[in-house]
């Protein structure tokens, strides 16, 4: 620390005594901790990382690698309906909604579904227009809409042929 102080003899400011024994100068023990410091944070982080790729931690670059089971993929077929255009009443600005799906059905189902796709339209239609605009507008309505339509489904074409659907558009506007 430097101070200063008034001495009269000499007519101005001056330095004491105790600023000229050099609390300045750096202490040469101070660095070796933060070397070391440093160093075994690299050891560690390479250590970790060497762990992780070898397997020992983790997956490595073994969870990467796609998983091959010794059972095949079910079969998928989808039957694409028809795009809906549902006029909405009373929507204040908003008059239509879009709306396009498809059917994921079992393979030996598709053609049955096809046949009955008519009525899977008709279910839909009439089901989509008694719904309310607000619960149209709220964006995590959809989730609850899709299981609605998709039982409704089910019962028109047996729960055992279809088994999801998917909704591929939803436009209001």
């Amino acid at each position: 620390m430097v101070y200063l102080c008034r001495d009269d003899a000499v007519k101005g400011w001056q330095m004491s005594a105790e600023a000229d024994q050099g609390d300045d100068t750096p202490r040469k023990g101070a660095k070796l901790p933060l070397i070391m410091g440093l160093a075994l944070g690299l050891a560690g982080a390479g250590g970790g990382y060497a762990a992780v790729e070898m397997g020992l931690i983790g997956g490595g670059a073994e969870a990467d690698r796609p998983v091959v089971s010794d059972t095949a993929t079910p079969d998928l077929a989808f039957v694409a309906l028809d795009p809906l255009i549902i006029s909405l009443p009373g929507s204040g600005g908003r008059t239509h909604l879009r709306f396009l799906a498809q059917l994921e059905v079992t393979p030996g189902a598709a053609d049955d579904v096809r046949l009955l796709q008519p009525r899977i339209v008709d279910v839909l239609n009439g089901y989509l227009r008694a719904v309310d605009l607000a619960e149209l507008e709220d964006p995590t309505a959809l989730i609850r809409l899709r299981a609605q339509m998709l039982r409704r489904v089910q019962v028109v074409t047996g729960a055992e042929k279809v088994r999801d659907l998917l909704i591929m558009e939803f436009v209001l506007s």
